[in-house]
């Protein structure tokens, strides 16, 4: 008779294997769930089409991104694999944004030249800032996309985006469970961490300019041309697109920051309203941490 093997409880928490499982249900297919079919050329503009473009460059900053996280994550394994599927959506994004650009707008499709100048290297930083960053990001970023779908009118673009928003969704839940985990792990040194850029995120949007990984500084040597934003062909389009295009407001900011405020109070077991409330909690973590 066998013997059962015991589960090692050093698993219990290795996230990788469900995230991979849960998302592979999820994934879309390009070439069979994308209605390329219904194109209607009459309904997309110059202007539409080239945010397309700027959003297909964009995307493909996923790629210094991941080299960044799996530098600052060499000691985490577990995270660092979740990267593999992580990586591959978010150039698929970009993928599936050229396609559209490839087959309806071949003049506009990006160069290799100008997808390469988003390639640079990010300053190193605190592993677990970072991670509550771009959690934020997803965060926002599944609003934007939502509000781009809105904005459009040609009915293959409004699906691509629609499609993008609801990856971006899950990403940000992927990234809350590796924050739980952390929190699990580290205690209060990582609820100071997210205390610390959640307050960031929800000033930021309160301040008027919503902060994304796109658009910070991430290599002092490169100042001022350090941001994704800033390496794009036209560097003022990510604010055009925001305040002008499809119109993401501040009702729109303010959802995000109870997003990411709800999301905080689950984490801490705490009752965060406001900025001042976290600011109080993150100074709580930094006493007991003393």
């Amino acid at each position: 008779m066998k013997t059962m093997q015991k589960q090692n409880p050093d698993n219990s928490d290795f996230l990788y294997p469900k995230l991979f499982a849960d998302l592979e249900k999820a994934r879309w297919s390009m070439a069979n769930d994308i209605a390329w079919d219904k194109f209607d050329p009459s309904l997309l503009s110059d202007e539409q089409a080239n945010t397309i473009k700027m959003n297909a460059i964009t995307e493909w900053s996923a790629l210094p991104a991941t080299e960044m996280f799996l530098r600052d994550n060499a000691h985490d394994s577990d995270f660092s694999a979740f990267m593999s599927v992580w990586f591959y959506e978010e150039q698929k994004h970009a993928l599936v944004l050229m396609e559209y650009l490839r087959r309806f707008r071949p003049d506009l499709l990006p160069t290799e030249a100008e997808l390469h100048a988003v390639r640079f290297t990010f300053d190193p930083a605190p592993a677990l800032e970072t991670l509550m960053l771009h959690f934020c990001g997803e965060m926002r970023l599944t609003q934007w996309y939502k509000k781009a779908s809105a904005w459009h009118t040609e009915p293959v673009i409004k699906q691509i985006y629609k499609t993008l928003s609801a990856d971006e969704a899950r990403h940000g839940g992927a990234y809350l469970k590796y924050m739980k985990k952390a929190i699990n792990k580290v205690g209060n040194q990582a609820k100071v961490a997210f205390a610390k850029i959640g307050i960031l995120m929800a000033s930021s949007g309160i301040a008027g300019k919503p902060l994304h990984p796109t658009n910070l500084h991430v290599n002092k040597d490169c100042f001022p041309n350090d941001t994704v934003q800033s390496r794009l062909p036209d560097p003022s389009w990510l604010d055009y697109w925001l305040d002008k295009q499809i119109q993401f407001g501040k009702d729109q900011e303010k959802m995000v920051i109870r997003t990411i405020f709800n999301n905080l109070s689950t984490l801490f077991n705490e009752v965060i309203e406001n900025v001042s409330d976290l600011n109080k909690l993150r100074k709580q973590f930094l006493a007991q941490l003393a």
